[in-house]
């Protein structure tokens, strides 16, 4: 199916060039990302770039920011043709891309990291008051409550990707492309961003908009173009008659009715209990149970204390107060080997930091955390179930890889996360822990993971969602417990849950003695 381009209604006011992409094809080993990919993104306008993940999306934004070379094709900026070898070489183009995993120094402040290779001196040394001054400014309108001075490693990931985002700006840009840049934003500063994106298309900038939250998408964009498998698709530039089934349906190649599919199923006895646990994150003592059967959700604003209640009940930080109880059976967890032995498992939010090995094969990261079980076996036969292991859940979980030795760096986020979520599913567990899962992956493969959540809980299993995604944490949960500031400010039952009345529990109120 291809869309010929048409014109668009109305011209932006401004003489800012076209951005175009002509036949960009690249290949990496096995794996052909891009095929002679062609579309144009016009100056005034948000142009988002949809599609499956594994369908080249970011492929093409690292093309654009000059991380890869393409094999063939060509990019144009107005009537000037672009060869971009380095990153330098598309900044210095008036190009910023603001990609999904973030480029900042952790042990440098803000404002060094805003400013890293042309910071402001004075007498030869780094003029302190200058450089604060200037990243203040960076800041405003987009971050005003984030510290320059403070070192990036101690922000939250909502707070670092604003810094990203500032950072990109500061360039003044004429192309500026977004790589999901919502997916660890509160609603406040989602709301902020979009005010953001809205002034630079106002201005006439070229503005690409990577993303699977459709309401985004439906919101914000003029025109959408639309990626399978490293082809393209289609080009839709009348939005008033693009449809959100007619969108999944170009993405996907396939309807999907209901994304969550959600299944009624009886709810068993008490698998975790939670009684006053207080630690790193938590203000107030933290009390609930999670049934066989069940899947609770947690949701609550970024700093609510959501991935720091899962860090405490996977092992990852110790508790302070308070009692754990799997099963009628007290736990004392002192690392996640305590909490993995006990069967209670993590996928973090972050996969790239603390989910994948990188450099290791999609198998070996599939089967390192099962190893230990089947260390008893000669290493003929473990090689064999490790293989064995590994192909199976690459084939359950549908993840796109040319093989099971394909290092696991080169795959999607999307397709990182399921083999992260086979790694769990060749072991045991009781409690699955499951912190922003969807994040960053798209329509098809999320419907993919709520039916693997779904089958889990129908075998019994208990698993604790944290999702900022306040549909995603509706459409899939049996429960749901909302936390503010650190405390778990009520619990609703499914029945119960919308919109207002979660967000009314989400947001904080104002304290006492708080000026109005």
């Amino acid at each position: 199916m291809h869309a010929q381009e048409q014109t668009h209604e109305h011209e932006p006011h401004s003489t800012g060039a076209s951005l175009r992409f002509n036949g960009i094809g690249k290949t990496f080993p096995g794996v052909k990302a891009l095929d002679g990919i062609s579309f144009v993104a016009r100056p005034g306008q948000v142009h988002a770039l949809m599609g499956e993940n594994g369908a080249g999306k970011s492929t093409l934004l690292k093309i654009l920011g000059g991380a890869y070379v393409p094999n063939s094709g060509e990019l144009q900026i107005g009537e000037r043709t672009m060869a971009f070898r380095s990153t330098a070489d598309s900044i210095a183009s008036g190009v910023a891309v603001i990609h999904q995993e973030l480029h900042l120094v952790p042990e440098m402040t803000v404002a060094e990291n805003l400013f890293l290779g042309h910071l402001p001196a004075r007498f030869g040394l780094v003029d302190r008051g200058a450089l604060r001054r200037q990243a203040l400014a960076c800041l405003k309108g987009l971050a005003d409550e984030i510290d320059p001075q403070t070192k990036v490693g101690r922000l939250s990931l909502g707070q670092r990707q604003l810094v990203e985002i500032a950072k990109a700006l500061s360039r003044g840009a004429h192309v500026i492309a977004f790589d999901e840049p919502t997916s660890s934003l509160s609603a406040r500063e989602i709301e902020r961003l979009m005010a953001i994106i809205g002034r630079l298309r106002d201005e006439g900038k070229v503005v690409l908009y990577v993303s699977h939250r459709m309401e985004e998408v439906f919101r914000l964009c003029d025109a959408v173009t639309v990626f399978k498998d490293g082809r393209y698709v289609c080009t839709f530039e009348d939005m008033s008659q693009l449809t959100h089934d007619r969108l999944v349906t170009c993405m996907v190649g396939r309807d999907i009715q209901d994304i969550y599919d959600y299944r009624s199923r009886p709810r068993g006895a008490v698998a975790l209990k939670v009684d006053g646990l207080l630690g790193p994150g938590l203000r107030e003592p933290v009390s609930f149970q999670a049934h066989k059967g069940e899947v609770l959700g947690l949701f609550g604003l970024v700093g609510a204390g959501r991935t720091e209640l899962l860090r405490l009940l996977g092992g990852l930080s110790r508790s302070t107060a308070g009692r754990l109880l799997l099963r009628g059976h007290e736990l004392k967890l002192r690392s996640p080997r305590d909490a993995i032995a006990a069967g209670i498992l993590l996928c973090p939010e972050d996969r790239k930091k603390e989910g994948i090995i990188p450099l290791a094969s999609v198998a070996e990261n599939i089967n390192i955390s099962a190893r230990g079980a089947h260390s008893g076996l000669g290493c003929l036969l473990r090689g064999g179930w490790e293989r064995g292991n590994a192909d199976k859940q690459i084939k359950a979980l549908k993840v796109k890889t040319p093989h099971a030795g394909q290092p696991i760096k080169f795959l999607s986020g999307g397709n990182q996360q399921k083999a992260i979520l086979g790694r769990w599913l060749s072991m045991p567990m009781k409690v699955l822990l499951l912190d922003e899962p969807t994040r960053g992956i798209d329509v098809g493969a999320k419907a993919e993971i709520y039916q693997i959540i779904h089958d889990l809980a129908a075998g019994g299993i208990s698993v604790i969602v944290v999702s900022s995604d306040l549909m995603e944490v509706m459409g899939i949960s049996d429960r749901i417990l909302v936390l503010c500031e650190g405390a778990v400010r009520g619990e609703v039952s499914r029945d119960q849950a919308n919109e207002s009345n979660l967000l009314q529990l989400a947001l904080p109120r104002q304290r006492a003695g708080a000026s109005n």
